[in-house]
């Protein structure tokens, strides 16, 4: 596994690891994960086997105990202060996916937010956003 990661494999990353808070990846998740790889502009050349490799070397990293501070920062080095809202804002479409939003999620975007040191006022925006998006009633 590369010391370094490109702006495509961080934020494949952080969604990954967004996914995986509750230890189970969701085909909800999934389906978001793999409907933005499709249509956001950033990963216009990244494939299917691209995203599938880089999500399992995510995956891979993640299992030691430190492996979250490692993931982040991967990120966080590999992203531009914009990229880095794009990663938080992408890490709350993939929470709310499911429909639902569990403390250890919860708690992984505080996480994920304060290692990319993305304003307050930006973070609670996007998930305004997020949270406009996704509610049904």
């Amino acid at each position: 596994m590369a010391s370094t990661i490109n702006r495509q494999s961080a934020l494949i990353f952080v969604m990954v690891t967004m996914s995986s808070s509750d230890n189970v990846i969701g085909d909800d998740e999934l389906r978001t994960i793999g409907g933005i790889v499709e249509s956001l502009p950033v990963f216009h050349d990244v494939d299917r086997d691209t995203l599938v490799a880089a999500a399992q070397d995510c995956v891979n990293m993640l299992e030691p105990e430190d492996g979250l501070d490692a993931v982040l920062g991967l990120v966080k080095e590999a992203l531009s202060p914009g990229l880095r809202e794009t990663a938080y804002a992408l890490a709350c479409e993939v929470a709310a996916a499911d429909g639902r939003l569990e403390q250890e999620e919860l708690r992984l975007l505080e996480i994920i937010r304060d290692e990319l040191d993305v304003d307050r006022l930006h973070a609670a925006a996007i998930e305004r956003g997020v949270r406009a998006r996704y509610t049904t009633a």
